[in-house]
């Protein structure tokens, strides 16, 4: 029998590359989203279904989650308030968790972040992650099999950071750059992907986080010069001292769109590169930026 996995977050640019996996793969797959509108690459595809769930209690959670073996959650934000982000970090994985057992699901796979702690967390983004990664793997205890996975940047086809640094460098002969020497270590969607089906297939991951990241690490200067390089813009990059890192973020996060905030400042105090090695840990060998960007920028 065909098992269906249900996903939230599968509009984005993590779950659209999990979804085609999945249904690749032979799964039907359910994508709950809170508006249909966002599925639409999905219509085409007879093995998606898509369900519009108006709210995230439980009950309606689980309801929209019957009949459903898997249950991935992929829902996160970048910025916002404090209250936004325990809502949507902590508390929804919370009725997740709940709703799951419910509907009768075996296993919850959770997309957490590199650095994630509910106490020593320097920003609200990282707490937040923290405090849902523990009501995550709280599941274990009411018989799920639950996997956290914790990657760094990601990067790929339709990805928001890399592509976003190019739109900036098409409109500025100059970066003025916060953090610069805040490290990454860039890991491939298709790799973040392979790391959830091999955590939803095999049977000794239940339990376990996953740090997840890429094969070389580089400086966020070094990161976004090497954009500019795959775009064929000669830009200056000029990285700010702490103090004007501090002031940039208090200004962008006033504007549109918020592209900076104090909140993504605090993140980057802590360098998003793994302790542990978790694609080694699940069998998977990770591609590197510069194997893969060329081609998708290509002039």
């Amino acid at each position: 029998m065909t098992q269906t996995i249900g996903v939230l977050g599968g509009t984005g640019f993590i779950g659209g590359h999990l979804v085609s996996r999945l249904t690749g793969d032979g799964y039907s797959v359910r994508v709950l989203t809170r508006n249909a509108k966002r599925a639409r690459q999905f219509q085409s595809t007879a093995q998606v279904e898509v369900r519009e769930v108006n709210d995230f209690e439980v009950a309606t959670l689980a309801q929209a989650l019957s009949g459903c073996q898997a249950v991935i959650n992929l829902i996160g934000i970048l910025n916002g308030s404090p209250e936004a982000f325990d809502r949507i970090h902590a508390q929804l994985p919370t009725h997740v968790v709940a709703a799951a057992t419910q509907a009768g699901a075996s296993h919850y796979l959770h997309m957490s972040a590199l650095n994630a702690n509910a106490e020593h967390g320097p920003s609200e983004y990282l707490k937040s992650k923290g405090r849902g990664e523990a009501a995550a793997l709280a599941g274990s205890e009411q018989g799920l099999h639950v996997s956290s996975l914790q990657p760094s940047v990601v990067f790929g086809p339709g990805d928001s950071f890399f592509n976003r640094f190019a739109g900036l460098l098409k409109f500025s002969p100059m970066i003025p750059l916060a953090c610069p020497n805040a490290r990454f270590a860039p890991v491939y969607v298709g790799d973040v992907v392979e790391a959830f089906m091999r955590t939803l297939t095999r049977s000794d991951t239940g339990g376990q986080c996953y740090e997840l990241c890429g094969p070389k690490i580089y400086t966020l200067k070094e990161l976004v010069e090497y954009t500019a390089e795959l775009t064929g813009r000669k830009r200056l990059i000029l990285g700010l001292p702490d103090g004007l890192s501090r002031l940039q973020a208090k200004v962008f996060e006033r504007l549109p769109g918020q592209p900076f905030t104090t909140d993504n400042y605090l993140s980057m105090q802590i360098d998003s590169v793994c302790r542990r090695d978790g694609l080694a840990e699940l069998g998977i060998t990770p591609q590197a930026a510069d194997d893969i960007l060329p081609p998708l920028f290509k002039r």
